[in-house]
């Protein structure tokens, strides 16, 4: 079944105000960042090869890789295949990457499909992809399907916000972040959103490109 959509910044405040009421260190957190960022992206292939770009890499490294894949020309299934190794490889793309970019672009998803999935259905379909693992995944559904409930419980800025933010002596794993993100839920998106921005306002730099 179709959760909450966040649709614009009405659905973002709902999120945060109930955040703010269950923890008072997330009303903290937004006192410190402010009006949280909608990060609501267009579907399609060009938002998972950009997810796919933006795997184990830094925001700035993955920025300036995205830059080139786009001038390049190289942001649709049909540039993709016709590209050759070489093209892939003047954008930045490493070889497992140039690997998962061309997979994508032969695997003719149905994105209209995933729109009607459930956040379960829609993470299950994707990881069956080479190269998209649940982090790519949960990006995906969270701001190209703009799931209310979704959360990427391996991302180390969103682990590391936590700590900061509840004063944590060790930053928690995938497993520890599924148990503690559990208790945001029917937000945890918006949850996400507020972490990664209060890592900005910690750490002076982006969690998220």
């Amino acid at each position: 079944m179709v959760g909450r959509i966040i649709e614009g910044p009405d659905d973002i405040a709902e999120g945060v105000d109930w955040l703010s009421r269950h923890d008072k260190r997330f009303a903290q957190a937004y006192e410190m960042t402010g009006e949280l960022p909608l990060r609501r992206n267009p579907e399609g292939f060009a938002q998972l090869l950009g997810a796919i770009v933006s795997q184990q890499v830094s925001v700035a490294s993955a920025r300036a890789i995205w830059g080139r894949v786009q001038a390049a020309g190289l942001h649709s299934p049909e540039a993709v295949r016709g590209a050759t190794d070489e093209d892939l490889r003047a954008c930045g793309l490493s070889r497992p990457k140039l690997r998962y970019a061309r997979a994508l672009a032969e695997a003719d998803l149905d994105f209209t499909a995933l729109r009607l999935m459930s956040d379960d259905q829609i993470i299950t379909q994707l990881i069956e992809l080479p190269g998209i693992g649940r982090w790519t995944a949960e990006i995906y559904a969270m701001f190209s399907l703009g799931r209310a409930d979704v959360f990427a419980h391996n991302d180390l800025a969103l682990q590391e916000s936590w700590r900061l933010l509840f004063e944590q002596e060790n930053r928690p794993n995938e497993r520890e972040m599924r148990a503690i993100a559990a208790a945001w839920s029917p937000w945890r998106a918006v949850a996400a959103r507020l972490l990664w921005a209060y890592y900005h306002v910690a750490k002076g730099r982006e969690g998220i490109r």
